[in-house]
């Protein structure tokens, strides 16, 4: 058995002024710093050791997993852990930096439910969930980790909401129907204990509460 570890960043400056992110790159608030930490005093009490760590090159998916690796004492994994594009957040074009309830005000609440959550409309100029899951997600993650996934080696990937929300549709544990249901929340380690490529049981590390 082996594992793949999905870690959505700390909580953002953004996130915590209840803004449309993307590809902005923002800081972790102190809150979201806080969450990385105990992140990795979970992968510390779960004895995980990782083989490789992925994240994307957007600041604050990389910050938090420079700090869980070194809090879990796997620091060694930094100078060789692969930032890539392909990992970052949904491009939400026109919406980034809107304050989200500003938002439902300007358009309505129904229209922008959809861009958020619908799996195939484009927010105006953006990208949508499907976008990012058949042009970024799933051609990087087939290419470069599942390989390493299904010779068991243990991986971790740190990155976005909707980046993971990817990977779970190409791992096969959702799929674009049931995918709106998937909320990841920020800094919670979710693990996948796997076998020769097969998803045996996934679950949170989140015993642990930012104070």
């Amino acid at each position: 058995m082996n594992y793949l570890v999905l870690m959505r960043h700390g909580q953002s400056q953004w996130n915590l002024e209840n803004r449309f992110t993307g590809f902005k790159n923002v800081e972790l608030s102190d809150l979201g710093r806080e969450e990385a930490r105990l992140a990795g005093q979970n992968l510390a009490a779960a004895g995980i050791e990782f083989d490789q760590a992925f994240t994307s090159t957007l600041k604050r998916a990389a910050d938090t997993a420079e700090i869980a690796l070194k809090e879990c004492g796997q620091e060694r994994l930094i100078r060789t852990m692969e930032r890539q594009d392909a990992l970052r957040e949904r491009d939400y074009g026109d919406l980034t930096g809107l304050n989200k309830d500003e938002t439902k005000e300007k358009f309505g609440e129904e229209q922008v439910q959809i861009w958020r959550r619908s799996y195939d409309v484009q927010p105006p100029g953006g990208e949508s969930l499907q976008d990012v899951v058949e042009k970024r997600v799933r051609p990087y993650y087939n290419a470069e980790i599942k390989p390493l996934v299904d010779d068991g080696e243990n991986i971790l990937i740190a990155a976005h909401g909707n980046s993971l929300r990817g990977i779970l549709i190409v791992i096969g544990v959702e799929t674009p129907e049931t995918i709106n249901q998937a909320e990841i929340p920020t800094g919670a380690p979710l693990v996948f204990e796997m076998d020769n490529g097969r998803v045996l049981k996934r679950y949170y590390l989140n015993e642990k509460k930012a104070a």
